[in-house]
């Protein structure tokens, strides 16, 4: 079972579609492990996108993710950080697949709604910069034994 950090965006909350994508990954087959509704402050902001620090988009990045409300969540699921990446789409949402998350709902490239880990090693990184290990809930779907 593999876990990847999940990051509904403050556009996704304003724009309300923190059900839709929610139900996009649950239809999929993936189980949420740890969901919360938070803030993301400055230093947060900075620890989590630190390999674009010396970037020049690195503040649109800063701005927007600490501009409102996110749902971060862990996510689990078979080979889960390659299916959310595909379901998500290409970062630049004009180049993003119809029936992807980015290519439905996409308006702008820094505001593209979601991100999704990369690597198992950045997953690693990444939710324990937002879960305490507390926060992550290891059950079973039950219905698991039907798909």
């Amino acid at each position: 079972m593999e876990r990847s950090l999940v990051l509904l965006k403050p556009d996704t909350v304003q724009r309300g579609l923190v059900g839709e994508l929610i139900g996009r990954l649950e239809d999929k087959g993936l189980k949420i492990a740890g969901m919360k509704l938070m803030e993301v402050g400055e230093d947060l902001a900075k620890e989590h996108y630190k390999e674009h620090l010396e970037k020049d988009f690195f503040s649109d990045l800063f701005d927007f993710i600490t501009s409102g409300p996110i749902v971060a969540m862990v996510v689990e699921g078979d080979q889960a950080i390659s299916v959310i990446r595909k379901m998500m789409g290409a970062t630049n949402p004009f180049e993003a697949d119809p029936g992807t998350i980015r290519g439905d709902h996409g308006l702008d490239l820094t505001k593209n709604l979601i991100h999704g880990s990369d690597s198992p090693e950045s997953a690693g990184r990444e939710i324990s910069l937002f879960f305490a290990e507390e926060e992550i809930i290891d059950y079973e779907l039950t219905e698991k034994q039907w798909r």
